[in-house]
C-alpha cells in the first residue's frame, strides 16, 4: 500500500458527502475514489481479521496487546495495519499508559453497508442478454 494518507468516507466539509446506494444512483468520480481507499483497507486479510477481532470483542474494545499473539507478524506490523485501519475511518483508538485501546466506528461500517444495500423492497435492475447472445 502506498504513503499516501487514506481520506476517511464523510469527515468532509460537504453536506452531501455521504455516497448514495450503488442500485439508486451511479456514484461520481470523488466517491469512487474515497471508497475504493477504505475498501483497499479492508482488502488485505490481515486488516479484516484485525477489525472482525475489534469489532466481535465483548465490551466494544480490544488492548493492541491482546490482538498482536493473533498473527505471526512483528508489533510494527501490527501497528502498521492498524495505522491503515484508523486512516480509512474504520476503527479508532486512545493510549492509556503503555497500552493502546481499539474500538470500531459503527458509523463508518454503516455508511459502507448502505452503499452496498439494495433499497429495501426494491428490484433489482432488469439483466440485459450480452451482445450476440442468443435469445
Amino acid at each position: 500500500m502506498s504513503n499516501q494518507e487514506l481520506v476517511v468516507l464523510g469527515r468532509s466539509d460537504d453536506a452531501g458527502a455521504c455516497c448514495p446506494g450503488l442500485l439508486t444512483a451511479p456514484l461520481d468520480e470523488g466517491q469512487a475514489v474515497e471508497l475504493a481507499k477504505v475498501f483497499k483497507a479492508l482488502g488485505d486479510p490481515v486488516r479484516l481479521r484485525l477489525l472482525s477481532m475489534i469489532a466481535s470483542r465483548a465490551g466494544g474494545e480490544v488492548c493492541v496487546c491482546d490482538l498482536t499473539p493473533a498473527f505471526e507478524l512483528s508489533q510494527p506490523t501490527i501497528s502498521h495495519h492498524l495505522k491503515l485501519l484508523r486512516q480509512a475511518g474504520l476503527i479508532d483508538c486512545e493510549r492509556r499508559g503503555t497500552w493502546v485501546y481499539y474500538w470500531l466506528v459503527p458509523e463508518m461500517t454503516d455508511r459502507l453497508a448502505g452503499v452496498l444495500t439494495r433499497p429495501a423492497g426494491g428490484p433489482l435492475p432488469e439483466r440485459t442478454a450480452p451482445a450476440g447472445a442468443a435469445s
